[in-house]
Formats: C-alpha cells, sequence, structure tokens
C-alpha cells in the first residue's frame, strides 16, 4: 500500500465498478484507512476480523481495537467476521464473542458479515460449528441485524 505505482493502479477499481479485498494485521491498519479515504467511492471488505494476532497483551488488544475504529470511520470499508480460528485454534463461543461484538459494535451491523474460512478452518473446527458459534454470539440481535449479518449484507456489498 505504500507504494505510488500500487496506490495508482488502486484507482482503476472505481472504474471497473469493483471493490477490493484487503487482508492485513493491526499495524497496516492505518496505512489501509489513508487508502480508502483516498478512494471513498471504492468498496473495501476488510477480511479476517482485522487477523488480531496479538491476543495475549493489552497491546495487541487495543492495536486491532483502534486499528479497527479507524478504518470504521471510512463509510467504504466494511468487515467479513471470519477466520478466527487460524488464530484461536481452540476456540470457543466465549473465546471469540468479545471480537465478534467488538466488530459489530465498531462497524455496525450494516457494515458487517459472517463468512467463513474453509477450508482453512477445518483444521480447527467443523463449518457447522462455525456458523453455530455466530448464531450464539448474536442471539439477542434483532432479525434485521441477523438478516444483515448472515446474509443481506454480503448480496449487497458484493452484489450478487
Amino acid at each position: 500500500m505504500r507504494e505510488p505505482e500500487w496506490r495508482q493502479g488502486f484507482k482503476f477499481l472505481r472504474k471497473y465498478g469493483l471493490s477490493f479485498d484487503l487482508q492485513i494485521y493491526p499495524a497496516q491498519m492505518p496505512e489501509a484507512a489513508a487508502v480508502a479515504r483516498e478512494n471513498s467511492d471504492t468498496p473495501l471488505i476488510l477480511n479476517h476480523t482485522g487477523m488480531f494476532v496479538d491476543r495475549s497483551s493489552v497491546t495487541g488488544w487495543r492495536a486491532w481495537r483502534d486499528g479497527m475504529r479507524m478504518l470504521a470511520t471510512c463509510p467504504n470499508v466494511s468487515v467479513k467476521i471470519s477466520g478466527l480460528g487460524m488464530l484461536d485454534h481452540n476456540w470457543t463461543v466465549e473465546s471469540l464473542r468479545p471480537y465478534v461484538l467488538e466488530t459489530i459494535d465498531t462497524f455496525g451491523a450494516e457494515r458487517c458479515m459472517f463468512a467463513s474460512n474453509f477450508p482453512v478452518d477445518r483444521l480447527y473446527s467443523t463449518y457447522t460449528a462455525v456458523w453455530k458459534a455466530f448464531a450464539e454470539i448474536v442471539s439477542d440481535a434483532s432479525e434485521t441485524e441477523k438478516n444483515a449479518l448472515f446474509r443481506e449484507n454480503a448480496q449487497r456489498i458484493y452484489r450478487i
């Protein structure tokens, strides 16, 4: 994202009506937010819930949370809540809950979507278990929010 040529090429996405899936780590989020602001008419989709790799420290939590909040200030950025098993191999609903809820709270239900990371997540879980965990975490959300998170946002954002 630092290379001027890459940034210039990125502008072609708008010309062709394309979006961009962004897989980055928290340290890269400020730069990604700058790209999003420079290209406010191009949809960016943050993959894997922002890759919260440092789950064991306050510094890691803050880097992820603050980066997510920065990206959320860009209306053209949405997020796929996915890939959680890659960074938490022995996950439980309760270990995922803070990240899922913080993401939804930060971006709003209208800019989040649940997604699988299969076949990679098969190393740590089953497809059914992942979707049941998402459903349990948002069980008290409104039907409108659940429809958005599980289906409608993906249809709208990816134009499918």
